[in-house]
């Protein structure tokens, strides 16, 4: 089938012009998956956007997940029966909903699934995010099964981190980019 297409989950409020995730979308043509509703999320309508694009993305894919995208990656795997389209799932600095003042803004992403992913993850935290304090994101990575990448002290792991065009993100998807299948 060749190379995987990369599919990006912003996770709330979308990923703005200065995000990786926005950058890579820019200079790499990464497909990101539009929701209707960035402001307020519901995560049946997010569900139910995610699958639809995997149903109709061609070949297989690479799922990149920021924030509150991770927590829509693990209920999505949780009930969709196309998850061995997926090569691999990048989720970065995941948001802790259960722990967080922004829950009551957000109904009906907790509890977090906390099920083993049916595909290959590498969970990329951050040791000061404010959203999710680095031990919750052990934790996260562990139920998930999923590698940990311990990336130092750098927030959120969004623009306000100065990460630019993250090459080192690109650089831990590469291989399930260019698997064989």
């Amino acid at each position: 089938m060749g190379e995987a297409q990369v599919l990006l989950l912003p996770g709330w409020q979308g990923s703005g012009p200065g995000h990786w995730q926005s950058r890579w979308q820019a200079l790499h043509g990464h497909a990101r998956v539009e929701q209707h509703d960035w402001q307020t999320p519901r995560r049946g309508d997010w569900l139910a956007r995610l699958e639809e694009t995997v149903i109709d993305a061609p070949g297989p894919l690479v799922l990149v997940a920021h924030s509150l995208g991770c927590l829509l990656v693990a209920a999505w795997a949780r009930h969709s029966r196309h998850t061995a389209r997926v090569r691999g799932a990048l989720l970065v600095a995941p948001a802790d909903l259960e722990q967080s003042d922004a829950a009551p803004r957000l109904p009906g992403w907790t509890p977090i699934v906390r099920e083993r992913l049916p595909f290959s993850s590498l969970l990329v935290a951050s040791r000061d995010d404010p959203y999710c304090a680095f031990g919750r994101a052990q934790e996260l990575a562990q139920s998930w099964g999923s590698r940990l990448v311990d990336a130092g002290v750098r927030g959120h792991l969004n623009a306000e981190a100065g990460l630019g065009d993250w090459p080192e993100g690109l650089e831990l998807i590469r291989s399930w980019l260019d698997a064989a299948d």
